[in-house]
């Protein structure tokens, strides 16, 4: 199974020579003014944010044309082109006429007109390049917003049950509320995508482009391919890696996944389970510091959080994800007697550290920058530079110790040159899709705020849990994966966090860091969660393996996705913080919890697990979870003696080994 060009960020469908270079001209200079405005001159709010909105829709309809993988022709030019000079007219109106709008008592006529082109463009845009599902959210939210006794659509009204109905709004009002001001589409998640968002989308292009992905990759084939399941481990590493500087769980399942699967395959994991276990650990990639894809980006600006306490806090509860999905892993591996791969065929640590050690320059960069204060933008800005610096070292390097030539040094600048132009045409390209995603995102966030509906979402959210927090817990997974199904991660937490969120943190008394952190999580589940885990088909179609039951594989190892979150509610210190010693014992606690859980869900950790002891450790596991210290303590000792147990038990286990192995022989 492929996915469709619209949803794979690989795809790139075929268009006729000039509009490639025409895409290539309008990416580069879109990378170059983000750069620009990130590292010489920043712009304000009402120029950044519009000038990169008509850059993306430019590009948008030049990448994915009306005709879908047919040429445009006449009729797919006349339809397209008119969208792409609206594009341009995006872009220009409000940083050209930015005075008069703001001086304006009423909105001027000519301004609600490109307000509603605006709108329609962003429409039109995110059906292309994401897809049907998100549109219709966004347009039920315009519907929404006009469903009133004093809106454009009066005879809705009656339509509305009683806690939902407002008063309704003029198209004057809307189109205002939503491109005359920063609480729609230029808003907060805009204003994310177009600053921070996008640079660090751009310094995954040029790591990519100058072959980290090649490093990171062959780096965790050097640490753990000898191990028991080796492929399959280094897969969670390598996507760990990769996952965090992607920015999308599906883009990094076919970058690593290319090499993982067949590996894995080859060493003995069935189709389905290496796509699984590939799928699971691209997902994690998103909640990896020190970059979490765009959500650190945007946890940080909602709740006016440093972004390097965003990354510090997260480092953990990432540790824990990967921890166990590496468990499960191991754990698969002995059960099915699998083995690594032989050193002859594996890269040595030392030779893949000397040939790509200058790929870790640039990440000590970020991570010093952002330690010393830098705001992110700046911090991406100048890790770009050190991509290209120590790029351009190693390449002068080997050109000296090769020996040089003339006809050597013009290849060099060429090669440089090319690459360069290649990454920031790629950065572009790449954020096309999250930028629509947030500029769509801004017209559900521009409707809740314009009509109540988020506080009157969080009164049904506990009119229907009946105050019961796992039962609004649970309101919040099932809505999680709903939209899931049909907007990308970004756009899901968005608007989670918008209608759920003020009932998570004043209804329920969850802290707002917490509760931001727990949506963006399980805003993920989508990639993993049958029946549309859109990580999943990707694994699935690189692995040749039914979709549904690598869905069901990816589900299974990347339960810590749902587990962890709810360990951040009840054990809130690991995340807000706390005396050391009540922050190390969650700590402690959490990392046997969801250890125990692994042995549960596979029956195994050192040794067979036997069905009354699976019981009982689930029980010490949900004891583990209780807000009291006293059944804390419980659960972790019951789990202590299970290792314990389970210890003993694997030395009788591993000695009846040979006589299994020779009966299987027999």
């Amino acid at each position: 199974m492929t996915l469709p060009p619209s949803r794979d960020p690989e795809a790139k469908p075929v268009k006729p020579f000039p509009v490639l270079r025409v895409i290539t001209v309008v990416g580069i200079a879109l990378s170059l003014f983000q750069l620009y405005a990130a590292g010489i001159q920043p712009l304000g709010l009402f120029y950044q944010r519009p000038i990169h909105l008509g850059f993306v829709l430019v590009l948008c309809f030049l990448i994915y044309p009306i005709t879908g993988e047919r040429p445009r022709g006449w009729i797919g030019w006349s339809i397209d082109g008119p969208l792409v000079l609206g594009g341009v007219l995006v872009g220009y109106w409000v940083p050209a006429n930015i005075d008069a709008i703001a001086n304006a008592i009423f909105p001027r006529t000519q301004d609600v007109a490109v307000g509603v082109i605006t709108t329609l463009l962003v429409l039109e845009a995110s059906r292309r390049c994401i897809g049907a599902a998100i549109t219709v959210i966004g347009t039920v939210f315009i519907i929404y917003a006009f469903a009133g006794n004093r809106g454009e659509l009066p005879f809705l009204a009656d339509w509305m049950p009683g806690i939902l109905n407002h008063r309704g709004y003029t198209l004057d009002r809307l189109a205002s509320q939503l491109t005359l001001g920063a609480e729609g589409i230029y808003g907060i998640p805009l204003g994310v995508a177009a600053t921070f968002i996008f640079i660090f989308v751009l310094f995954g292009a040029f790591l990519e482009v100058t072959g980290a992905g090649k490093f990171f990759i062959d780096l965790a084939y050097a640490t753990t391919g000898r191990q028991r399941g080796g492929p399959a481990k280094a897969a969670v590493i390598a996507s760990a890696g990769m996952g965090s500087i992607s920015g999308s769980a599906i883009a990094n399942v076919v970058t690593t996944g290319a090499f993982t699967i067949p590996l894995m395959k080859r060493l003995g994991y069935r189709p389905a389970q290496a796509g699984g276990i590939e799928a699971a650990a691209s997902t994690g990639g998103q909640i990896m510091p020190p970059l979490m894809g765009a959500g650190a980006f945007l946890i940080s600006e909602f709740t006016r959080t440093p972004y390097i306490d965003i990354v510090m806090i997260s480092i953990f509860p990432a540790f824990l994800y990967f921890g166990a999905v590496y468990l499960l892993v191991h754990i698969a591996a002995v059960k099915q007697g699998l083995v690594g791969l032989p050193a002859s065929e594996l890269p040595k640590v030392r030779d893949v550290l000397l040939e790509g050690w200058h790929f870790l320059l640039p990440l000590i960069v970020l991570i010093w920058l952002l330690v010393l204060g830098y705001s992110p933008m700046r911090v991406g800005y100048y890790a770009i530079l050190a991509v290209m610096a120590s790029a351009a070292l190693k390449g002068i390097w080997g050109y000296a110790t090769g020996g040089p030539t003339l006809e050597g040094g013009i290849a060099l600048v060429r090669t440089g040159i090319a690459k360069t132009l290649e990454a920031l045409e790629l950065g572009a390209r790449n954020a096309v899709a999250v930028s629509i995603a947030c500029a769509l995102a801004g017209i559900i966030v521009g409707v809740v705020g314009l009509t109540g509906l988020g506080l009157k979402f969080s009164s049904m959210m506990l009119a229907f849990s009946g105050g019961n927090l796992l039962l609004a817990l649970l309101l919040v997974v099932i809505a999680s994966l709903i939209l899931g199904m049909g907007l990308p991660v970004t756009a899901a937490y968005i608007v989670l966090i918008v209608l759920i969120g003020p009932a998570l943190t004043e209804q329920f008394g969850i802290p707002l860091l917490v509760a931001h952190l727990v949506v963006f999580w399980w805003s993920q589940d989508s990639n993993v969660t049958p029946p549309v885990a859109l990580a999943g088909f990707a694994g699935a179609a690189i692995a040749n393996a039914p979709p549904m039951e690598t869905s069901v594989q990816a589900w299974k190892y990347a339960k810590g996705l749902y587990l962890v979150p709810l360990f951040m509610i009840f054990n809130e210190p690991i995340i807000v913080g706390g005396p050391i010693p009540l922050v190390l014992w969650n700590g402690l606690i959490a990392i046997l919890a969801l250890t125990a859980f692994a042995a549960v869900l596979e029956g195994f950790l050192l040794a067979p697990v036997p069905i009354w002891q699976r019981i009982v450790l689930a029980v010490a596991v949900v004891c583990v979870f209780w807000p009291s210290i006293a059944v804390e303590a419980a659960g972790a000792a019951a789990i202590a003696v299970f290792f314990w147990m389970n210890h003993v038990a694997s030395r009788k286990w591993a000695g009846s080994m040979p006589e299994q192995a020779a009966e299987r022989g027999r």
